[in-house]
Order: structure tokens, then C-alpha cells, then sequence
């Protein structure tokens, strides 16, 4: 299993180091699916930037470009970007599509961890 992350960066996966980076990550990870040509994509960037460096430690925040890596969007069955896909143990707990405020998107991250 991948250790915690403390960095508080989100890093970039692709189809070939999912598995090691997301699946086998020891903690919560944040899977941000997104495309160059989505502007809500690049509107959420930020804000998840923001929060991994408030919750280095406790969760790990991913990003993959689902034009760059259609076999990993095609198996968690992405159909609209941005997607964020929470990931406890190697499966998927929660799923949210589109942009979304950073308050809202940490509620339902807490309540998503906490269940």
C-alpha cells in the first residue's frame, strides 16, 4: 500500500499508477476526473488544491485526465466532468459531479468519511 500523503499537493495519476496511487493508497483519496477542455474543471482546481493542503495526512487528492486515460474513467463508468470519486480501501464510497463551492464540496467530504 501507498503510505499517507503529508505533502498537501495533488498529483497527477494516469491508467498505468491508478491502482498503486488510489487503489492501494493506505487512507481516503479524492479522485479528481477532469479534461483540458472543461472549464468547471479548471474552476474546482483551485479549491481542491486548497483543501489538500488542509487535510495533508488525512487525504489524498488525485487527478486524472479521463481524455489522457479513457480506460480508468471508462471503468468507474465516468460519464460527466468534473467527477470527484471518494475512495476508502480500494472502492469507491461517494461520487460527485460537477463544480461545486468549497464548503459544500467539505461537508459532504466529512459526512462522506464519517459514514
Amino acid at each position: 500500500m501507498t503510505t499517507a500523503d503529508t505533502t498537501g499537493a495533488v498529483f497527477a495519476v494516469t491508467d498505468e499508477t491508478f491502482e498503486a496511487e488510489v487503489l492501494r493508497h493506505d487512507g481516503p483519496v479524492l479522485v479528481d476526473f477532469w479534461a483540458q477542455w472543461c472549464p468547471p474543471c479548471h474552476m474546482i482546481a483551485p479549491v481542491l488544491a486548497e483543501i489538500a493542503a488542509e487535510r495533508a495526512g488525512s487525504l489524498a487528492i488525485r487527478k486524472i485526465n479521463s481524455d489522457e486515460n479513457p480506460r480508468t474513467a471508462r471503468d468507474h463508468q465516468v460519464m460527466s466532468l468534473p467527477t470527484l470519486m471518494l475512495f476508502r480501501d480500494g472502492k469507491p464510497v461517494a461520487q460527485w459531479v460537477g463544480a461545486r463551492p468549497k464548503a459544500r464540496l467539505l461537508a459532504d467530504l466529512d459526512a462522506a468519511l464519517s459514514a
